[in-house]
């Protein structure tokens, strides 16, 4: 007799749709399990940058166009009259502009000189590079109204003191009685506070140059400035990026180095666009208006460092 073996089709196209569902099950758990690691990690950020971050910014747009002084349940719908007034009527904010853009243009060009300059020379095998790279990077570490009025009693008593013992018109001018020695003097707290941060991030971008480039630009003769100009600033251009947009950044926003050392004066001369805001929403108690100068400000800061980095981001991709 002859055993037949007859096997239905129909068990194993089930035996494979199982196989399937199990597959995609398991495919969908993964999924979910992985959206639920990524929610653990990026939520809480997330979440905190909504409210810290997101939220007071729309909530600033919105009494942008009213005329609420800050304290009132009452808030007045005003639409536009905060802008108009601003752009129309308020001459004080325009030069506290001015001013704010005066400073960083000398800001950015002088903090970014002097951290380069210092990150190439702790560049250098020198033997205290580690010890000059803490004192270079300590001034940033001291808060903006403390260090302001630090130097606001070396400018007024310490500088006073040394040009009447040594007779110096450098020490004996009135570095926070007049308007232009009054700006050259923030200028030069701002950049004896950031140049150190500057420079470790030089530093960093330095130490990624390649040697074995420079070694064989110099046995071809390069000078050292041609080593510089044409193969290590083009190198660590990202680096010039970071640096120019932080100092744009920090130079626009300046408002405690600017408050503790000269409080805006003489005559709000030196009076930057922090100041003017704080002072239109907290002391005016104008806080719609207050708002709108900060909206205004905003756009304004955006616009420079996106213009600062698309350029030298150009600048970049041509290197």
């Amino acid at each position: 007799m002859r055993a037949v073996i007859h096997v239905e089709p129909g068990i194993q196209t089930g035996s494979v749709k199982t196989q399937a569902q199990i597959k995609a099950v398991s495919k969908k758990k993964f999924k979910y399990k992985s959206l639920l690691t990524y929610a653990a990690f990026v939520g809480p950020a997330l979440i905190f940058f909504l409210v810290i971050q997101i939220l007071p910014f729309l909530m600033g747009v919105y009494y942008s166009f009213t005329s609420w002084n800050g304290v009132s349940s009452v808030v007045e719908w005003v639409g536009f009259d905060n802008y108009k007034q601003i752009f129309t009527n308020d001459k004080t904010f325009f030069n506290s502009f001015m001013f704010t853009t005066k400073f960083m243009f000398a800001a950015v060009i002088i903090s970014n000189l002097i951290g380069f300059g210092f990150a190439l020379l702790l560049n250098a095998a020198l033997k205290t590079r580690n010890i000059l790279r803490t004192v270079f990077f300590i001034p940033n570490v001291i808060g903006g109204l403390l260090l302001g009025f630090i130097w606001q009693f070396i400018f007024v008593k310490g500088f006073a003191s040394v040009g009447n013992m040594t007779d110096i018109a450098f020490f004996k001018m009135p570095w926070l009685g007049d308007e232009k020695t009054a700006f050259w003097g923030i200028v030069i707290v701002f950049a004896w506070q950031i140049s150190g941060y500057m420079m470790v991030i030089y530093v960093a971008a330095l130490q990624g140059v390649d040697n074995s480039l420079l070694e064989a630009a110099k046995m071809d003769g390069a000078s050292n400035w041609t080593l510089l100009t044409r193969i290590i600033i083009p190198l660590i251009l990202p680096a010039f990026t970071i640096c120019f947009f932080l100092t744009i950044s920090m130079a626009f926003k300046i408002f405690d180095l600017n408050i503790s050392l000269t409080g805006g004066g003489p005559f709000n001369s030196t009076q930057s666009v922090a100041i003017n805001i704080y002072q239109e929403a907290f002391q005016n108690n104008r806080y719609g208006l207050g708002t709108a100068k900060s909206i205004l400000f905003f756009v304004v800061v955006a616009i420079f460092t996106t213009v600062q980095v698309m350029f030298t981001k150009k600048k970049e991709v041509e290197a």
